[in-house]
């Protein structure tokens, strides 16, 4: 049953959210949201008054019930999103932790020499899982028509942590910074990458700078000629987003497991080695870890825009509904 309420969330998200915009545009159309005033009780405001249990309704201030009404649903809106999001990371994390790492089977058993020698590319199933993971859920949200705002919001929130938890294992495990491993991670990346082009925009939002940390760490792993590499260009050009301690940690536990080739200078290591430990003394954290994001990623103000413009003319009351006198405000508080 618990499984079940959980594959409810994104319906009650759709129609929790649709009902909390109609009511804001009710409430802006009387003019609730002027200046406290003793109001009649016409319109939305004296309906909901009356369902307030208020009774002289001809001298009743309805805009007090209104609003708290208003910010219960707001509230509600809030804790499903916040559910649904939970739920998501919680089913996506077993699925993340096969994708750090290529599996043993799919590595090659003789890896070639030198760059540019064709091998053995490693199998992307656990990646598949992944992007099969993600259409279930757009297709989950679409069947439900959580509005896209939504969806945007809830999937840009679902790749941070994606980038979290891979970024963080990386720098965890010394067997995730290989040559080979980097190129089975940077593959399944670019399958994330289309995933979000195909989407667009509108569903995806900003996903795919989402994974800012993890690509531009992939992106370290893969490069040849690290030794070449001075510590501006690692900083500024090919790590960007990292801070000093990230790109020391991967260049100091980094090893070319397919080539054999040497990783970055011992000079530029030590510069780095320096530099971190005189942060160490100003820094109130050590971590070199990434945090994840638990808040709501939308205002109240947000909220107001996530339902796109009906025309409430042209919506038809549910037979069901048509016997319920309490029902009937509905076909006038448009």
């Amino acid at each position: 049953q618990a499984k079940e309420a959980d594959g409810r969330l994104p319906y009650w998200l759709s129609n929790t959210s649709a009902l909390l915009c109609l009511l804001q545009k009710n409430l802006r159309s009387n003019g609730f949201f002027g200046t406290p005033s003793r109001r009649s009780a016409g319109g939305l405001g004296g309906k909901l008054a009356q369902l307030a249990g208020r009774g002289d309704t001809a001298q009743v201030d309805a805009r007090y019930p209104a609003i708290l009404f208003k910010q219960q649903l707001t509230a509600c809106v809030e804790k499903i999103f916040g559910q649904l999001r939970d739920n998501l990371k919680k089913e996506i994390s077993p699925l993340l932790s096969l994708c750090i790492q290529a599996p043993k089977s799919t590595r090659p058993g003789k890896a070639p020499k030198a760059p540019g020698v064709s091998a053995q590319q490693p199998s992307n199933s656990h990646w598949d899982n992944i992007v099969s993971f993600l259409n279930l859920l757009m297709d989950t949200l679409r069947e439900n028509h959580v509005p896209s705002f939504f969806i945007r919001k809830l999937i840009t929130q679902l790749f941070s942590f994606v980038n979290i938890q891979l970024f963080n294992s990386l720098l965890l495990r010394r067997e995730c910074c290989t040559f080979s491993n980097g190129e089975y991670v940077k593959a399944g990346l670019s399958l994330l990458e289309k995933w979000i082009t195909d989407v667009s925009e509108e569903f995806a939002g900003t996903s795919w700078h989402e994974l800012n940390y993890i690509r531009q760490a992939v992106g370290f792993l893969v490069i040849h000629q690290k030794r070449k590499k001075t510590l501006e260009e690692i900083s500024q050009d090919l790590c960007p987003s990292l801070s000093l301690r990230q790109i020391y940690r991967i260049c100091s536990m980094y090893w070319d497991d397919k080539y054999n080739t040497q990783g970055i200078s011992n000079e530029v290591v030590a510069a780095m080695r320096e530099m971190v430990n005189k942060d160490t003394q100003n820094l109130a954290s050590n971590s070199f870890l990434l945090d994840d994001d638990l808040s709501i990623p939308f205002s109240t103000e947000d909220l107001s825009i996530a339902i796109p413009a009906i025309d409430y003319a042209d919506v038809e009351l549910p037979e069901s509904l048509h016997h319920y006198p309490s029902a009937q405000f509905l076909l006038t508080a448009s």
